[in-house]
């Protein structure tokens, strides 16, 4: 008998060679028919896995993440089985589960496949599906691997094979499909209902540019058409609020193949948007005892050795710029925090100077390679909202809540309701990936948890997680979509003041080392303007969007009465403009709601004799005619309800 520990700390003791399905089966016949896959002892295995050891059993549904992993793993063979029958003589490469889905990077040699060819990919992947296939995982020698693909003349597999070691190589068979695959499958085809295939895109052989190119076909799939559809009908909604069309549509940003790939360029209507946001930020920080600095867009090579971000970045990031002074070697700023950390060394410091508070909007560089680059969410150069908090080990649980209570005030302010907070830790499998003492690890990753309970964040912890300096807590949000991003991350570091010598006089006359907190509840200001623009679709919060109101005048006889109200709204603070152009007033009205500005105001014979203004709000609700002043109350108390003081 072997016992098996399941999620709620129960243990069970099962015959030898019992499989997940047959635990599955002794809780709850439902819950058998839910089953799709399993981990034991933290590896993803089958279903059908013989269980031969004591160990730890999670099972799994579609409901779960690793569910959906491993039914979207699955069904990219299904997938892959469908593209060898339709395009013979392809050779197949790698074919994983993503976010959303599933890819499979393929050689097509001479075929070509384009987005007519999807149906019929599709139906012959349901046929396949319908057969109701198991998934069987076997072991293969090294020996045999290599002569399964050589005889299929497959460089692509045969290369991975080869990096392999004899013993741990597996294949998995269904049908009359075999593929190299280390596992993680649901128990059969049938279970999939629906299959989509959504795109195709060229990829590079492992990354590499320099490595041939390949053809990479994204898809995706359910265990219900319902699904299905439901999930195309977000798809087709997330392309209308996708940021780099509607920041072209307002006119916020744009990129320039001239100045570079990854590199944006702010138009006066977003520049003024992002002084909005670092004004609101720059405000609650100052309450909350920050000071603002300012370092160069670079630094000398030496300085990110020290920090270790040339170590774990230099090689893929931005090369050296060479001076003419020989020798000489400045970098781009990958990070801030160094030159944070040589401004906090401009002078000594007591345990009375501290906590000392560093902030700034600095901009950074890190190049993403072309393939990765997307709109304003991964770029080139963007400008955090950095700060680096000097503490005493004392002194970090409290900051560390303070960050926190900031953190959350901000998601608060910009409309996100609907987030769980992620502590991400070391993986102590992985060693190499971190510097610092094992100590300092401890120390931190137990401030962080200690600071998440306190607060009462519904948080979760993440393994493997961590910066290659330190623990975190990021904040994943829910957009308006139900999509997860990660916005906004707090982290703690022992090793930087290691680093950089960083030390202040204690109370016992003696030098102490200070505990560093980095944060940025923005993130960076680039990816935090897309993801409100996706979540909002445009329409920002009305303390926040570009013009809060436009004047429409009917006529041109009503320009000089136009001009009255614009400067009435400007003495209330209230961010205006007048569309004086000779067309209809039901053609600016068209044009507003697709700029998405808040409220139009049109002004009239009747408004003009009144003193007063026809107020229409964005979506088409009519207020009706009312005076200046109760327009700039109302203004004034929506704003109010959504943008409290810190």
């Amino acid at each position: 008998m072997i016992k098996i520990t399941l999620p709620d700390g129960g243990i069970k003791e099962y015959a030898n060679g019992s499989t997940p399905m047959d635990v599955a089966k002794s809780i709850s016949e439902g819950l058998a028919r839910n089953v799709i896959s399993a981990k034991f002892n933290n590896t993803i295995v089958e279903t059908t896995t013989p269980l031969q050891e004591d160990g730890s059993l999670v099972l799994y549904t579609w409901n779960n993440p690793e569910g959906k992993r491993a039914f979207w793993h699955s069904t990219s063979h299904i997938v892959a089985q469908a593209l060898e029958n339709l395009y013979p003589g392809i050779k197949l490469t790698i074919g994983p589960a993503i976010e959303n889905g599933f890819y499979y990077d393929v050689d097509f040699g001479e075929h070509t496949i384009s987005e007519k060819d999807f149906p019929m990919i599709e139906k012959r992947a349901l046929e396949i599906a319908r057969g109701k296939h198991d998934y069987k995982m076997r072991p293969v020698s090294k020996a045999d691997a290599l002569a399964f693909y050589k005889s299929q003349n497959n460089a692509y597999k045969v290369e991975l094979i080869e990096n392999l070691e004899d013993g741990t190589i597996t294949f998995c068979d269904h049908d009359t499909f075999t593929d190299l695959c280390r596992g993680g499958h649901i128990p059969n085809t049938g279970i999939v209902k629906a299959i989509k295939i959504l795109s195709v895109a060229g990829a590079y052989w492992r990354g590499d540019e320099n490595n041939p190119q390949l053809t990479r076909v994204y898809g995706i799939s359910f265990p219900k058409q319902k699904e299905l559809t439901e999930y195309l009908e977000l798809l087709e909604e997330a392309k209308k609020r996708d940021h780099r069309k509607l920041g072209k549509e307002l006119g916020l940003f744009t990129f320039s193949k001239k100045v570079g790939p990854g590199l944006p360029l702010w138009l006066p209507k977003g520049t003024a948007l992002r002084e909005r946001l670092e004004d609101f930020l720059k405000k609650a920080q100052k309450k909350a005892g920050y000071e603002m600095v300012s370092t160069p867009h670079i630094g000398q090579k030496e300085l990110y050795v020290t920090s270790g971000h040339y170590a774990k970045y230099g090689k893929d990031s931005f090369q050296p710029i060479h001076t003419p002074k020989e020798d000489e070697e400045f970098l781009l700023k990958p990070m801030n925090c160094p030159h944070h950390c040589e401004i906090y060394n401009y002078a000594p410091h007591s345990y009375r100077d501290l906590p000392i508070r560093y902030a700034e909007f600095g901009t950074v560089y890190r190049y993403e390679q072309s393939g990765e680059l997307h709109g304003l969410t991964r770029v080139r150069g963007f400008t955090q909202d950095d700060a680096h908090i000097f503490c005493t080990p004392d002194q970090l649980d409290q900051e560390f809540k303070n960050v926190i209570d900031l953190s959350l005030y901000v998601l608060e302010s910009l409309g996100f309701d609907d987030f769980t907070a992620q502590v991400s830790i070391r993986d102590l499998d992985t060693p190499e990936k971190y510097i610092g003492s094992v100590e300092n690890w401890e120390r931190a990753e137990k401030a962080i948890i200690n600071a998440a309970e306190a607060k009462g964040l519904d948080f979760v912890i993440e393994k493997g997680e961590a910066a290659f300096y330190g623990p975190k807590l990021d904040f994943m949000i829910k957009d308006a979509l139900g999509r997860s991003w990660q916005l906004g991350t707090i982290q703690v570091d022992y090793n930087l003041p290691e680093r950089f010598e960083l030390t202040y006089k204690g109370s016992d006359n003696e030098e102490h080392r200070p505990v560093m907190i980095h944060r940025a509840p923005f993130g960076s200001m680039e990816r935090f303007i897309a993801l409100l623009l996706e979540h909002t679709g445009g329409n920002f919060p009305l303390w926040l969007t570009p013009e809060q109101a436009i004047v429409l005048p009917v006529s041109e006889k009503h320009e000089k009465y136009a001009e009255k109200v614009l400067n009435s709204l400007e003495n209330n603070e209230i961010r205006a403009l007048i569309d004086n152009r000779n067309e209809t007033v039901g053609k600016k009205i068209r044009e507003a709601e697709m700029n998405k500005i808040p409220f139009m105001l049109i002004v009239g014979d009747s408004e003009e004799r009144d003193e007063t203004i026809s107020v229409r709000k964005h979506g088409g609700d009519d207020l009706g005619t009312i005076q200046i002043s109760d327009f700039a109350h109302l203004v004034t108390k929506e704003i109010n309800s959504t943008l409290k003081s810190f």
